[in-house]
């Protein structure tokens, strides 16, 4: 008789609602690789989670007699459910009770009830990252116990050399999956490797983000936003290996990276830079392979900032991980907020650190929190010398729209819009940027968000995130965050008498 496969993904939903439970069992009745466990008694939780060992936990914040959040609390302290995300679902959209339920330990917050979509792309997520880190727990406690036998066996060091050998293969094929070779091999080369602790760097952090994203994959099945995202991600991680760069983290659809550590190099900036703009040529590969799919095109903001950072092993006894921290990263962090699709921004310490091989465009202030004068950073379109490199350039020539299209523009900043709008009409686009005519000025480099007015009645028409490039007596010249849906056939710019 055949036996049937345990499932991927096992849920345990804390609810003392059974409508819930079974509303939860209908979005997911297609998922056959998913099991629910459902449990009224929270009480009765901490049995039911040994006995079915999940991958994920659904849990309710109000339920009676109990309070959710002190039950959220136990879940992380117990032995059997610590390691385990917490996905809290709740009807309460109120930002302090998301914001406590985070403080005390929950993974991610749904409001219920999610679209089954949305609920089975977390549920995939979270899970597949409970089973890496598990797996990743495994290959260091592998590494731990083959340090210990080896310094044990001094008699019989010829025979364990082999079976030393055997499991270091393995380690860094597991290994590989989330750090640089680099790092596993100074995990595998050096006695102190796993401890905890760290020393200053100057080092150069590359952030990268896909623009628009979130959108794309809220128009998408859930498989093919997971097909996306890991073939983006895996193209960005061959070419940042390629230029030595430690993988730092994932996260979600961006990567961040550093140059400078665990090995220290004198050209760090400068194979930062070339490693920039060779993931957006990357991406145009990526993008190809979309386009034959019928996937939707991405699009990708880097930003590269140089300084001293905290890097090592940082964590704890459970879990530890290979990355940098301080005010640095911030920085990195806040000039990546500030590029868009297709442009490389880069500080202007790592402007100074990459020489007179640095071919940049038009500079960029800014303030930063945490930093008492004002900012800059620069375009990077390219670098120069023996090994020539240029950013890809955006092809395609702005179609007029005839007669302009009517819009609406909001101040906004972090992709958030604020106060009134104000009117305006759109005179020509291209699937990267458009020319604008309103009625405020708009200084450069400022983030707005535009609503274009659709050319019948019916949907809401189409938004758009941009940044003014440039002002001028044609008007003001925007460049999009993302790819625009412009560029489809509904909203595609029409010529003169077409």
């Amino acid at each position: 008789m055949a036996h049937s496969r345990r499932p991927s993904i096992v849920v345990l939903l804390i609810d003392d609602q059974l409508i819930i439970a079974e509303r939860i069992r209908e979005l997911l009745g297609t998922e056959n690789y998913i099991a629910v466990h459902h449990c009224q008694d929270p009480v009765a939780a901490f049995d039911t989670a040994k006995s079915v060992k999940p991958t994920v936990i659904l849990q309710d914040l109000m339920m009676p007699g109990v309070d959710g959040l002190e039950v959220l609390q136990q879940l992380k302290q117990s032995p059997s459910t610590r390691d385990v995300p917490v996905v809290v679902l709740s009807t309460k959209e109120d930002p302090a009770i998301k914001a406590k339920a985070f403080r005390v330990g929950a993974n991610d917050y749904l409001i219920k009830l999610p679209s089954a979509v949305e609920l089975i792309a977390r549920l995939r997520y979270h899970s597949e990252a409970f089973r890496n880190e598990n797996m990743r727990q495994m290959a260091m406690q592998a590494l731990t116990e083959s340090r210990e036998e080896l310094r044990r066996s001094h008699e019989q060091i010829a025979r364990q050399a082999v079976v030393l050998e055997t499991r270091n293969r393995f380690i860094t094929k597991t290994f590989g999956r989330y750090l640089s070779d680099e790092v596993v091999n100074q995990l595998l080369e050096s006695p102190e490797g796993l401890k905890l602790g760290g020393e200053n760097r100057v080092v150069t952090i590359m952030l990268a983000d896909l623009r628009g994203f979130t959108a794309i994959s809220d128009k998408l099945p859930a498989t093919d936003v997971v097909l996306m995202l890991n073939g983006f991600l895996a193209a960005m991680s061959r070419v940042i290996t390629a230029h030595q760069g430690t993988i730092d983290k994932f996260m979600g659809d961006a990567v961040m990276a550093i140059f400078g550590a665990p090995v220290s190099r004198e050209d760090d900036a400068l194979r930062a830079a070339r490693c920039a703009i060779e993931m957006h040529h990357a991406l145009q590969t990526v993008n190809d392979t979309h386009r034959s799919s019928g996937l939707p095109m991405l699009d990708m903001g880097v930003a590269l900032h140089t300084g001293e950072v905290v890097v090592g092993n940082i964590g704890s006894d459970l879990r530890t991980e290979y990355s940098v921290i301080g005010s640095n990263v911030n920085l990195a962090a806040r000039i990546e907020s500030l590029s868009v699709g297709g442009q490389v921004l880069i500080s202007d310490a790592t402007r100074q650190a990459i020489g007179l091989s640095a071919i940049t465009g038009r500079e960029l202030r800014f303030q930063a929190k945490g930093f008492q004068k004002e900012m800059c950073a620069w375009e990077l379109l390219g670098l120069d010398g023996s090994q020539r490199l240029l950013l890809p350039t955006r092809s395609g020539i702005q179609q007029r729209f005839d007669p302009p299209r009517p819009l609406q523009l909001w101040l906004a900043k972090n992709k958030h819009a604020s106060g009134p709008p104000t009117t305006g009409f759109m005179i020509s686009a291209n699937e990267y940027g458009a020319r604008i005519r309103t009625e405020i000025a708009l200084p450069q480099f400022t983030e707005v968000r535009l609503v274009i007015e659709p050319d019948e009645p019916g949907p809401a028409g189409t938004e758009i995130w941009a940044r003014v490039m440039q002002s001028d007596a044609d008007g003001v010249l925007l460049q999009f965050a993302g790819i625009s849906e412009l560029t489809d056939r509904r909203h595609a710019p029409r010529s003169p008498g077409g």
